[in-house]
């Protein structure tokens, strides 16, 4: 099957000594989800800013038949409605100034979608889809709780059909209840519409039901990759065993594993992709 999404040798650098993505490789097929793992500073969401067009980089991503490198911004707009992101933060997410119905609208017409006629029913629908009544496109963001936000969010990058939609933590500022039924409702809509999704998490139960692949990443590299449930029942390398370690054992001690191995692997050499 041909890859929608391939990423060679990708680098990212803010200048601070250290790239942030330093060399990463990664592939997504059609209607996929693969995982993206590791601590905080591990380069995780800087593959998501690069993927989105909002980073710069060196190396090479390849969306469809399109090499997002140098690509020209009015090109970059007409892959958009493609190429979806689902950020963190519902809070930050929507624009307090606008109705959410008028949010959502405005990428459909933006990108002529559906005719202007068409919207309001669109939009209605798209809320139902989310498990949202169709009237509340009338209301501004404060007036939903975080959960609904972010179904709002979810319903703006859904109504372009994309084929992929990066999830940048889409559940970290939800309660667990809350989490559980925005899960439920990515789940349906790649059943439905076969959307492909690169995931990414620190919580690795979400991680484990969400994906299909998982890639662990520590200082900028992917140290291991491959399917999920391979990976975390028979982790090959030190770090994927310390990150499962400190979530499965409830011995609160464990959880300096992750720092005794993040000391041991300081050398390169160490990160080599599937290094035991």
């Amino acid at each position: 099957m041909t890859a929608l999404l391939t990423v060679d040798n990708l680098v990212v650098d803010y200048g601070t000594g250290r790239p942030a993505v330093d060399g990463v490789s990664l592939t997504l097929a059609p209607g996929e989800t693969l995982g993206l793992v590791g601590e905080s500073g591990s380069g995780k969401s800087s593959i998501a800013r690069a993927v989105m067009g909002l980073q710069d980089f060196s190396g090479s991503i390849r969306f469809e038949d399109h090499e997002l490198r140098g690509l020209r911004a009015r090109s970059f707009r007409e892959l958009r409605p493609r190429l979806q992101m689902i950020f963190q933060d519902p809070y930050a997410t929507l624009d307090p100034r606008m109705t959410v119905g008028a949010q959502i609208a405005e990428p459909l017409v933006t990108h002529r979608i559906v005719d202007r006629a068409e919207v309001r029913p669109m939009v209605a629908s798209l809320l139902e889809r989310v498990g949202l009544p169709g009237e509340v496109a009338a209301r501004y963001p404060h007036q939903f709780s975080g959960g609904q936000r972010q179904r709002i969010a979810i319903a703006r990058a859904v109504g372009l059909s994309p084929r992929l939609i990066v999830c940048d933590e889409p559940t970290s500022a939800l309660d667990v209840s809350v989490q559980a039924q925005v899960l439920d409702l990515l789940e349906e809509l790649q059943r439905d519409q076969g959307q492909a999704y690169l995931f990414i998490a620190h919580n690795l139960g979400i991680v484990r039901r969400m994906c299909h692949r998982v890639a662990v990443m520590y200082l900028g590299r992917v140290v291991e990759t491959g399917p999920v449930d391979e990976v975390f029942d028979n982790p090959q390398h030190p770090y994927t065993k310390a990150l499962l370690d400190a979530v499965l054992d409830p011995d609160p001690a464990s959880r300096h594993a992750v720092s005794k191995v993040r000391a041991d692997l300081t050398s390169p050499i160490d990160l080599v992709e599937g290094t035991p």
